[in-house]
């Protein structure tokens, strides 16, 4: 997903005015919580609209007295005496006047003040959400810590070094096989990131024959800032491998894009 693109569609100002449907703001609201990007980018929304609606807003008595005075055709420095005899206009008709102006700025006042409200509101749904996926993620990212430090400290867990091979002899990756919970954990920090349409695919190999088995491809290793990925791995391994495939993968590797490559020792 190109999440630049996604920003500049403008798709996330519409779900800040509430103007897209509940299937479309529940899709920004998944995406939100996937994509910091795009969270920030909502609540950077939200604090300018918050911002322009209280630079715009005219809500303050001098206002309103301000607009009466137009409407009577006063000014600031004319005092209009209206006669007591043969009155050109009929007092009730000022005072008419005077009530619907201020009857109709305070309306566009309450109006003005309502949607500061919901705008309050939104940002601190938004605020909140941010904090609970914060929150998730020190969750999460605790959890991981604590498995993969029980995965280093396991002397039953094999550690199998991957060297870069042919053309990217400066990659390099290692996984760490849990044989009893049939899971890997491969560390890919010597990989760059894939070019657009590009992906990173693991092969669980035997060699004799020489038989590659897909274990999936690493659709988020761009995203991933640790770069260390669980793989489930039920297969007889005697090496592993990983080349750089179209996204979706290959049903049989590109060997001219073998990355790297590491034999699991007996």
């Amino acid at each position: 997903m190109d999440i630049n693109a996604y920003i500049a569609s403008g798709v996330l100002e519409l779900y800040v005015a509430g103007a897209l449907s509940e299937e479309e703001n529940a899709e920004v609201y998944a995406l939100m919580q996937k994509h910091p990007e795009i969270l920030q980018e909502v609540l950077e929304i939200e604090a300018a609209v918050i911002k322009l609606t209280a630079s715009v807003s005219q809500n303050n008595n001098a206002y309103i007295l301000k607009t009466v005075k137009q409407h009577l055709n006063l000014d600031d420095h004319d005092t209009k005496v209206v006669p007591l005899t043969n009155p050109k206009y009929n007092w009730f008709t000022y005072t008419g006047w005077a009530a619907s102006i201020l009857l109709a700025a305070g309306f566009f006042w309450a109006v003005n003040q309502n949607k500061q409200l919901q705008s309050d509101i939104q940002v601190a749904r938004t605020q909140q959400s941010l904090m609970e996926i914060q929150i998730e993620n020190s969750k999460n990212s605790l959890e991981e810590a604590n498995t993969l430090i029980s995965v280093l400290r396991d002397d039953n867990i094999s550690r199998i070094p991957l060297a870069g091979q042919g053309n990217f002899q400066n990659t390099y990756a290692k996984v760490y096989w849990d044989k009893n919970t049939n899971r890997i954990f491969l560390d890919a920090e010597g990989l760059p990131d894939p070019p657009p349409g590009k992906v990173y695919q693991v092969w669980s190999l035997t060699l004799n024959p020489l038989t590659p088995t897909s274990l999936g491809t690493i659709d988020n290793f761009i995203t991933d800032s640790n770069k260390i990925f669980e793989i489930e791995n039920t297969n007889s391994s005697e090496a592993f491998g990983i080349t750089l495939e179209p996204a979706g993968g290959s049903a049989t590797p590109t060997m001219e894009q073998l990355y790297t490559l590491g034999v699991v020792s007996s």
